[in-house]
């Protein structure tokens, strides 16, 4: 049975405003049932741990997404997210993939994280199979090789666009514009239309551009880890 690591941040205000943030509701419960209903195990954990923090306007969403219904009303879900694990606890050799969500929160303390970046960078050694989306491709920044350089530089993903930053009038707020770093760090940024799913895979690098692109992230996921299965 395969093991995954959701990381999600735990960052919960917008500095300099008295604006609440955190994740985005769908780009953690998405992931988290197509993992379980696949039979695998998962692991919610958080930059600092404990109560994880939830942009609450992604449970205003109109329909609300099947899966952020579904995980509202599952205790043993919200128990994992109100007691999250430390990212410090996670140890990659224990597990077959890590999925970062986004939500804005995780602009400030992913590409922070020391913890994070290691936990990166071992999956990347390990050809552990790397998951980001939306936001969650802020860990990049902080993320590096042996030898110094970005993880990510000359591989292609996607992640939330600058257009995309610009159309929900958040890009004077976050502390950069994580389109224009990713690229300028070295990343092949392979961007859709605003707000419309759209993935990515290199490799053992899988991204998605937004919070609709999470159920078929969370999907190529799941493809890839029954497809090492059969070969292992």
């Amino acid at each position: 049975m395969a093991r995954i690591a959701i990381i999600a941040t735990s960052h919960n205000k917008i500095p300099g405003t008295e604006d609440a943030t955190g994740v985005w509701y769908e780009e953690l419960s998405a992931p988290y049932y197509a993992f379980r209903d696949a039979g695998f195990e998962v692991t919610i954990a958080s930059i600092r741990g404990g109560e994880i923090p939830f942009d609450g306007r992604s449970l205003g969403e109109t329909p609300m997404p099947e899966s952020v219904q579904r995980f509202h009303e599952d205790s043993e879900a919200l128990g994992a997210a109100r007691a999250s694990l430390p990212a410090g606890a996670i140890d990659m050799s224990e597990y077959d993939a890590v999925f970062l969500p986004g939500g804005h929160g995780a602009m400030w303390d992913f590409p922070e994280s020391a913890v994070l970046a290691s936990i990166l960078a071992k999956a990347f050694e390990q050809r552990k199979i790397v998951a980001a989306v939306c936001h969650g491709p802020a860990a990049f920044v902080g993320a590096k090789r042996a030898d110094g350089s970005p993880l990510i530089k000359g591989r292609s993903i996607a992640c939330f666009t600058d257009s995309e930053e610009r159309a929900v009038h958040m890009e004077t707020h976050v502390p950069f514009l994580l389109e224009a770093r990713l690229r300028d760090m070295g990343a092949q940024i392979s961007t859709g239309p605003d707000f419309a799913p759209h993935i990515m895979e290199d490799g053992n690098l899988l991204t998605g551009q937004n919070p609709k692109s999470s159920t078929p992230l969370a999907g190529r996921v799941v493809v890839a880890l029954r497809g090492q299965a059969r070969v292992g």
